[in-house]
């Protein structure tokens, strides 16, 4: 149930931070929407209103283009040691405040609490931001001098979906900001309130203000005019292929270069010999993990024909193990989708699953009993008999829905790996490391894990970039890639020469 609360009604109700009154971060200044209208963030938990925030639109984006154009000079002219230094400082301001954090991100996403990338990813750019470098170049005569350099863009966008607020806010704009970019970033209006705190520890840790910049808004409203803005140098969208379309699309107008990370239909690949003891708790936990919304979320799981029986019983009996509930109400193992309207997004997609003959094994519904009916709970699910040209095994549901697929043989389990429109990460199961790489390198996607789920961020290795292939997106964040993707390339002749 939402709170009956007038719409200039401020509020910041339970909020683990002090957030003032949530407002734009411009520059130095907090600041309601030039409109003065706003937009309810809503604890999707129990459906109340935690917070107003501005609903901005392109008005309040043009003024943070101005703020980041005011501060660009400076910020990019600063030595890459001092901007380390700083972005050093804001890690060691968010590892104060970790728990703080993290109860902030679940109060707006309902996601159960955990031990945090924010801190780690943040002293991992800041070690970038002097190991920007080009190189030197062979020229046809001794006193002719070739090298390039690597410079910032300048003022750039990035727009973040709702889904991990927090680690969007670090992996997009701590490597702009580590290359010498200052940045402009529109929340998602479902999960504001983790980016606005972040930017204030920003400002506190003694970074200018004008360097991060936070817009909240609607997708609809704020999130064209960065693209549309002509002194936006570079765009970063993360989001579903239709919406990062039309951003390309907005972008194509400008001639503004482009980062997409779009979404996911990520395969688990168990082969005859994979240690399913070691297997099957892994594929749980990352699709009930925030509660399935999470692009990477190994959705589909690929069995082979003998096996079938077995990991499906195994898997219907971990996902019947999962706890679900509020974080509030003690450790539980998944919480809520974030909103009614991706609950029943989910709920359609499990209705077009029995239509088209799939079986569901657990789960399949909404959960609405006491203590789950005022907010957006639905069931771990697992499907057996799918297809791969059903739709539960084409589309990203977003949500906590495992699809299990046969195969016969290793060319039928790489075609359906394949099958998508699809690349972004898959996972391997295997204790024959030949295979391992054989698979490895006819995957189409931007990370291929064995053994284990994640191949960067906080489940894997340190630095390795994440990105996709085909309708994925393009261009990589985390890893010294991200840092590199947030430069241009320029090249300087010199000839001494008389």
């Amino acid at each position: 149930m939402t709170d009956h609360l007038t719409p200039d009604t401020p509020v910041t109700r339970g909020l683990p931070v002090d957030l003032d009154d949530a407002t734009h971060l411009i520059g130095s200044s907090w600041l309601p929407a030039r409109s003065k209208r706003t937009i309810d963030v809503v604890d999707p938990c129990d459906g109340t209103v935690v917070a107003r925030v501005p609903r901005g639109d392109a008005e309040d984006v043009a003024d943070a283009v101005c703020a980041a154009s005011d501060a660009l000079p400076a910020w990019r002219d600063l030595s890459p040691s001092r901007r380390a230094a700083l972005l050093f400082r804001w890690a060691d301001l968010v590892r104060e405040h970790e728990q703080a954090i993290e109860e902030l991100e679940a109060t707006e996403v309902g996601r159960p609490t955990g031990p945090s990338p924010l801190a780690g990813q943040l002293v991992f750019f800041a070690g970038q931001a002097d190991k920007v470098h080009g190189s030197t170049l062979p020229s046809h005569t001794p006193d002719v001098l070739g090298m390039t350099l690597r410079e910032p863009y300048g003022v750039v966008g990035v727009i973040i979906p709702w889904n991990a607020p927090g680690p969007m806010t670090v992996f997009n704009a701590a490597p702009a900001m580590a290359a010498g970019n200052t940045v402009v970033l529109k929340a998602a209006e479902d999960a504001p309130l983790t980016p606005l705190y972040l930017a204030k520890l920003a400002l506190q840790a003694g970074i200018p203000p004008g360097v991060l910049n936070i817009v909240t808004g609607y997708g609809s409203e704020a999130g064209p005019a960065l693209p549309a803005h002509p002194d936006i140098r570079r765009i970063s969208f993360t989001g579903s292929p239709v919406t990062g379309a039309a951003v390309m699309e907005a972008c194509a107008r400008n001639l503004t270069p482009l980062h997409l990370e779009l979404g996911g239909k990520s395969p688990q690949i168990l082969l005859e010999d994979a240690d399913l003891a070691r297997a099957i708790p892994q594929i749980v936990r990352f699709i009930t993990l925030n509660s399935g919304q999470v692009c990477a979320a190994g959705s589909r799981v690929l069995v082979p024909r003998a096996l079938r029986e077995r990991v499906v019983s195994e898997l219907a009996a971990g996902m019947e193990r999962v706890t679900v509930g509020s974080w509030r109400s003690g450790p539980v193992d998944m919480g809520p989708l974030i909103s009614a309207r991706q609950r029943d997004r989910v709920l359609d997609y499990l209705r077009i699953g029995r239509e088209e003959g799939a079986e569901v094994v657990t789960g399949g519904a909404a959960l609405t009993e006491v203590p789950y009916q005022d907010g957006y709970f639905v069931a771990p699910t697992l499907f057996d008999g799918v297809q791969p040209e059903m739709r539960i095994a084409q589309e990203e549901i977003f949500g906590p829905v495992l699809s299990v697929l046969s195969y016969d043989d290793e060319d039928e389990a790489i075609a359906l790996s394949n099958g998508t429109r699809y690349g972004l990460t898959s996972t391997v199961w295997t204790g024959d490391l030949a295979r391992a790489v054989r698979f490895a390198r006819r995957v189409e996607a931007g990370q291929v894990s064995v053994n284990t789920f994640g191949s960067g961020g906080p489940f894997g290795a340190i630095g390795a970039p994440f990105g996709g292939y085909r309708h994925s997106g393009f261009g990589r964040s985390m890893g010294a890639d991200a840092v590199e993707d947030w430069t241009q390339v320029k090249a300087v002749v010199l000839n001494a020469g008389s």
